[in-house]
Order: C-alpha cells, then structure tokens, then sequence
C-alpha cells in the first residue's frame, strides 16, 4: 500500500518529520508503526446528522499532530492515553460499532495513522464494512496525504481553528496553519461537495467546526469568508463549548469560558457572511419546532 510506504520516512502532515515509524521511530505525534485507540463507542454529542437514532461509531485515536495547548481532549492528544491497535483490532472495532447498530463510523483525531486506518478498512470491508465513514480532523492535514483517501472517507469533519499565524504558532506550534486548513478544507470539498442529508442523517459531504474562543481569538469573521468562498451551502457548527483544558490558563484570554454575547457575535458574523447552514441555528429550530 503507497499509504504505508509513506511512515518509513514520515511525511503524513505538514510536520514532516521524517522519522522512520516502519521502525517504531517516533516525531511530533509520538505515534509509532501501531495506531492508538483510547476509546470507541457510539457518540451521542455530535452533530444530529451524525448521531441519529443510534449514535455515531465514535473511535477516539491517540496522539495528535496539532496537540493545542487549551484541547479538550488533552489526555488522549497529549498524553495519548489508550491501548496500540493492530490492523486486525482497529477493523474489529468498527465491526462492533456496525453491529451496534451505529450509523457511521467516525475516527477522530485520524491525521496522523491515515495509513493504519486504511490497512484496517480494507479487513474491515472485505468482513462486512458498510457504513458511511467520517474523518473528524483537526484542519491540520496535507493535500497529498487527503488525495490518499478520495472516494475512501464519506464525510469529512474538519476543525477550522485560527486564522492569524501567530496565534497558530503560539497554541499550536504550527504558524502555517491557517494556510494549510484553508488548502485541506478545499481539497475535502472537492471531494465530496456540500454536506447531503437524507432522513436527517449525513451520507456524504462536508461538515465543518469552528470553536469560538475568548476575546475572538479564532477569528470567526475570517473563517466564515473563506467558508462561503467555497460555498454558502457549507454546513458549518459554531461550537459555544469552549472552556479552559491543558494548559489554557496559563495564556490569557483562554483562561475563562467564552460568554454568551461572545458566541452570539460569532453567529451573527457567520451569517452575515452568507453561511446559512449553522448547526446551532438548526437545532434551535427543531427545539422550537417541538
């Protein structure tokens, strides 16, 4: 498989350490040859299109090639918390998440094991692999490597975090990140369009999330531009759940909880920039609705 031949001498993401993970060497994910499971099962907090009646096959993987310092999964990110999964594991768990009647299966954090999960999919498919596959990323993702996966993953649910470089460079270690996100999200569009949804459940497309920060530090305005540059139909969330994790308290303003006038500006500058398919907006209006 081309997908592993690229781990003997590591240039998965932008990171492009070069180290030799054939060989168990590790770089900035500390991710060796065997990819790391912290947990799977299905998710009941993410997107509605997503969850269903039966929740989304969720499986966390461990390690991260962003590890921002405020990430609210920290102990797995950071401290890739969790068991090594051989090929034969990883495709047994999404075996069992099928058969508990998931409706996706959704790999979280999967950047850095791209090849890992592609050597379980094909075990996986060749058992009885059905279902619509998400890739739930952090933005941070190399063109290359997503051209690995055309007409592989379903759904692609990418994090657009900052948009200023210095921010990227001070929570991130990684100044390119605007830049890259931006190139990612487009090459994911190409591949699968707009979000579809049908019977309230997502089959395919683009879904992407935005976390709003204290003090608009994620640069929403920014975000919701280039995201309506690339189409006005894009399904966005707004996500209002930030609170300081990992290190955040000790970088001011991310120290507190975003308030509430803070995630109504975001809405509102989203759109005003021409995006009409917000999560939140959608899910106020099912509440309203019942």
């Amino acid at each position: 498989m081309s997908a592993l031949s690229v781990l003997e001498s590591c240039e998965l993401c932008p990171r492009k350490c070069g180290v030799n993970r054939l060989a168990d060497e590790r770089g900035f994910c500390d991710i060796g040859r065997l990819a790391i499971v912290s947990s799977f099962g299905p998710h009941f907090g993410e997107e509605e299109p997503l969850v269903g009646r039966n929740g989304s096959g969720t499986i966390f993987i461990g390690g991260c090639n962003l590890k921002c310092i405020f990430c609210q999964n920290f102990d797995i990110s950071h401290n890739h918390e969790g068991e090594e999964a051989s090929s034969s594991k990883l495709a047994s768990i999404m075996l069992r998440l099928q058969a508990l009647g998931c409706h996706n299966i959704n790999v979280v954090t999967p950047t850095h094991v791209v090849p890992q999960i592609l050597e379980a999919l094909l075990l996986a498919i060749e058992e009885g692999l059905r279902l619509s596959l998400v890739y739930n990323t952090g933005g941070y993702d190399r063109v290359e490597t997503l051209k690995l996966l055309d007409g592989v993953f379903d759904i692609y649910m990418p994090d657009f975090k900052f948009t200023d470089a210095k921010l990227a460079r001070r929570f991130t270690n990684a100044a390119n990140y605007p830049e890259i996100a931006q190139e990612a999200i487009k090459e994911m569009y190409r591949q699968v369009g707009d979000l579809v949804i049908d019977d309230g459940l997502a089959s395919r497309g683009l879904l992407v999330r935005h976390l709003v920060l204290p003090a608009g530090l994620a640069g929403t305005e920014e975000v919701s531009k280039f995201l309506a540059s690339l189409s006005q139909n894009t399904y966005v969330n707004i996500m209002d759940q930030y609170r300081p994790c990992g290190r955040a308290y000790s970088y001011p303003p991310l120290n507190r909880a975003i308030a509430s006038a803070e995630f109504e500006q975001a809405i509102q500058l989203a759109t005003q920039c021409g995006l009409s398919r917000l999560d939140k907006l959608e899910t106020k209006k099912f509440a309203l609705w019942l």
